[in-house]
């Protein structure tokens, strides 16, 4: 697994603005930012509550979506991979960091510190902003959380430290810790809206070469294996709901990169049945593995084991890829 520059915020940092937007709100008592409120600054008095907006904003992904109103307005949203319409995969689970570290929980409320990837929330209907359409945006309550904002079937989650800032997009979190998916933008269609993909040549932990694809994390910018599945046909996926939830389908905004010059296969894409666009190596479909292994290598780091090699999901027996 190759190390890449990494960004600078731990995993503790990542949602503590978010919470002391929330904290600062209820102490001044007014109406609180998860509801979407218009406050009145200078005196105890506040408007009548109303949903949170959601709009769209356009940045170097192409569009996307954002708060649109009350004290988060200009925030990124995002959604997990492990998330459906019926199962949530970012939970409020609290996890132990082996050897010490922050205990994490994946989400919780605004105001909550141990939440890496808080929920979007609201105490009204959401309202759909400019460029959003209203019939995809609703919010479901989820105990210890509350009403959170779903769109398209998405669960909404903040991360963010400021408005105008992407700093969650592409985040692969797969077991440290173990949210078991990848982070991204979510677009106005209801897509994730993910960056252009660059796939490489990198090492397991066992010394074996295999094609991978870049992926943020909590230790900077590395490597993760990618799959093809033997129920795939050229250019065309059988993985979707919920083998996707296990293997991701590696999606892409633009035409794939390659990073290096050990992966000479063919790398393209297609566009899949619920209109992402996923990435192709010599006609295969490739997918990243949600729960894959990733052990302290003396000498590497942090390093891919290739555990989803072999694991039969659906219709599907899924394979590493070689370059």
């Amino acid at each position: 697994m190759r190390i890449h520059p990494s960004p600078t915020h731990g995993p503790r940092r990542r949602g503590a603005a978010i919470a002391s937007i929330a904290i600062a709100l209820s102490l001044g008592a007014l109406v609180p930012a998860v509801s979407g409120a218009s406050v009145t600054h200078g005196s105890a008095s506040t408007s009548h509550a109303k949903g949170v907006e959601i709009s769209m904003a356009n940045g170097p992904f192409g569009p996307y979506l954002v708060v649109g109103n009350g004290q988060l307005k200009g925030f990124s949203v995002y959604a997990i991979t492990r998330d459906t319409r019926t199962t949530y995969g970012c939970t409020l689970a609290v996890f132990h960091f082996p050897g010490g570290g922050p205990s994490l929980a994946c989400t919780g409320s605004l105001s909550s510190q141990n939440a890496e990837w808080p929920a979007l929330t609201t105490t009204a209907a959401p309202v759909a902003g400019p460029g959003v359409t209203k019939s995809m945006l609703n919010s479901v309550f989820r105990k210890g959380i509350g009403h959170q904002v779903v769109y398209n079937g998405h669960p909404l989650y903040l991360f963010d430290q400021s408005p105008g800032s992407i700093t969650g997009e592409g985040w692969d979190e797969p077991s440290l810790p173990p949210w078991h998916g990848s982070w991204w933008l979510v677009n106005p269609s209801g897509n994730f809206q993910e960056w252009n993909q660059t796939l490489t040549a990198a090492k397991l932990a066992n010394g074996t070469t295999v094609l991978e694809a870049i992926m943020n994390t909590g230790g900077g910018y590395h490597t993760l294996p990618l799959y093809s599945s033997s129920a795939d046909t050229s250019n065309s996926s059988s993985c979707g709901t919920p083998c996707s939830r296990v293997f991701e389908p590696l999606l892409t905004t633009g035409t794939p990169g390659v990073e290096g010059t050990t992966a000479t296969g063919s790398i393209s894409s297609f566009t899949r049945a619920d209109g992402t666009t996923q990435v192709t190596y010599n006609g295969h479909p490739v997918y990243l593995y949600s729960d894959e292994g990733i052990i302290n290598v003396k000498g590497q780091g942090f390093t891919a084991t290739g555990s989803g090699d072999g694991k039969t999901v659906g219709s599907g027996t899924f394979h590493l890829v070689t370059p």
